[in-house]
């Protein structure tokens, strides 16, 4: 639930600060009967979101175990590149995404066209709702409890909303560049898990080799898959399910923040910590070189509302 919020709360702030920007915009120029078109595309951009996630729960039931696994994993991989594609292009455009949408919604007026500025608020909002829908249906697929994972998601939109609101009206004041930088970190973490999950889902399919398949390494005395450094590649790399009980509190809270399971493959542990170490390496030198840039150069615009 915990991690379901955050991402609820980020990409619904995002997509809450990318909405007020372009009605702040419109209302400036005096253009607020455009304003229901904009809410008319972030609208579309909504229900796209709704329907792939309908699209990704539902269909999969008709599917067999191993096509279903094959797509989970699939997907798993494509949340995996996109949530990290969307924490370094925040770090990106951070300073310059103000104006950008600013000049998206000036181009849409100047051309007069009624879908031009439908078009401005769809792609506006629409990356921020795939993005959070594919993340959280890998997230329900790992944690196996949709219900605490839809509700943290539900919370963490509200929140994002009601934050979001705060901070256009100027009641509250928040360090925007701060903020997506921690969450940003966090992001990494978590998508590092469902990687791992994601490598977990392509064993059990047989796509990738693992515990599952021909190439598990077997103790010859007790029949099971190996466990420990004797199952390098292809076994299991621990299992501590008698320590920590798999659907235990413990264990979903280490799975929600770190991507910590239990039980885990050799394939699935290699997996996560290359990611770490070369994902959060590259998030960590980028965060260092904007903090070490001149004041003047590295302030976003709206960092602080």
């Amino acid at each position: 639930m915990f991690a379901s919020f955050l991402i609820g709360l980020r990409e619904g702030l995002e997509a809450a600060l990318v909405v007020g920007i372009l009605v702040a915009y419109l209302v400036r120029a005096g253009r607020r009967d455009v304003l229901p078109r904009l809410l008319a595309g972030v609208g579309l951009a909504v229900l796209l979101a709704l329907g792939i996630g309908a699209i990704l729960t539902f269909g999969a039931y008709t599917l067999s175990f191993e096509a279903q696994e094959i797509i989970g994993g699939g997907m798993s991989l494509l949340t995996v590149v996109m949530v990290t594609w969307m924490v370094f292009w925040m770090q990106k455009v951070a300073r310059t995404m103000k104006a950008d949408l600013e000049e998206h919604a000036e181009r849409a007026l100047v051309s007069g066209s009624l879908w031009a500025i439908v078009a401005v608020g769809f792609l506006s909002v629409a990356r921020e709702g795939i993005e959070t829908t594919l993340l959280l249906w890998s997230m329900v697929r790992s944690f196996g409890d949709a219900p605490q994972a839809l509700a943290g998601a539900v919370l963490g939109l509200v929140a994002a909303v009601l934050l979001g609101w705060l901070l256009q009206r100027g009641m509250v004041r928040l360090d925007l560049r701060r903020f997506f930088t921690w969450t940003g970190g966090v992001l990494v973490v978590v998508a590092a898990g469902v990687l791992a999950y994601g490598v977990h889902d392509l064993q059990e399919a047989g796509v990738l080799p693992g515990p599952f398949g021909a190439l598990a390494p077997i103790d010859p005395a007790g029949g099971h898959v190996v466990v420990g450094p004797a199952g390098f590649p292809f076994g299991y790399a621990f299992d501590v399910g008698a320590a920590i009980a798999p659907r235990g509190t413990l264990a979903a809270v280490l799975q929600a923040t770190i991507g910590f399971t239990p039980v885990m493959t050799w394939l699935q542990v290699i997996a996560w910590a290359a990611f770490l170490v070369i994902v959060g390496t590259i998030f960590v030198r980028r965060v260092r070189r904007r903090r070490s840039a001149p004041a003047a150069e590295r302030a976003p615009v709206g960092s602080s509302v």
